[in-house]
């Protein structure tokens, strides 16, 4: 099913989502910060191997819902790294450092006909509810990539992410 994540390792979320391409669109919107912003957040990429990433976070303004009183993920807050892989347009690799912590996320792109395959790869601390937080976000963040690239209105951050979290925590994390 499209947009699911799974737990692959201890501490590695996979997720995966098919979108509308071609892929040279969908790699514009995993590097260019305006474009970024529109699903994730932005921030800029010094693309090339070692060079320094940033990410700023305002999950409230990807969609009209308002965030659940004490959300985790609300308000804006920065993120920062360091690319680690950079093949264009089909793989990004970055650290991404993340409450008192580093993690590293590995973005891999394959072209299936007119749409592209997403790949995330993200390795985390060993926190059960990161993990949980991650699995629900990836599915939350992507969905309104994938609306986005649709041209159509962003379904709600909030309400996405909180149901994820639930699939993710019953189905993943129980295995």
């Amino acid at each position: 099913m499209n947009g699911k994540a799974s737990l692959i390792q201890p501490s590695t979320v996979r997720f995966e989502r098919l979108l509308p391409g071609p892929i040279e669109r969908v790699w514009e919107y995993l590097t260019v910060s305006d474009k970024r912003a529109t699903w994730l957040a932005a921030g800029e990429f010094d693309l090339r191997v070692g060079g320094r990433i940033e990410l700023h976070f305002d999950n409230e303004s990807l969609c009209e819902e308002k965030p659940p009183k004490g959300a985790r993920g609300a308000g804006k807050h920065t993120h920062t790294g360091v690319i680690t892989r950079l093949e264009p347009p089909r793989a990004l690799g970055h650290t991404w450092g993340w409450e008192g912590g580093e993690t590293e996320v590995l973005y891999e792109l394959t072209p299936k006909g007119k749409d592209v395959l997403l790949v995330i790869h993200h390795r985390l601390m060993d926190d059960r509810g990161l993990k949980i937080a991650v699995g629900g976000g990836w599915g939350a963040h992507t969905g309104i990539l994938e609306d986005v690239l649709n041209g159509v209105k962003p379904r709600g951050f909030w309400s996405t992410h909180d149901k994820l979290m639930k699939e993710f925590e019953t189905t993943a994390m129980a295995a």
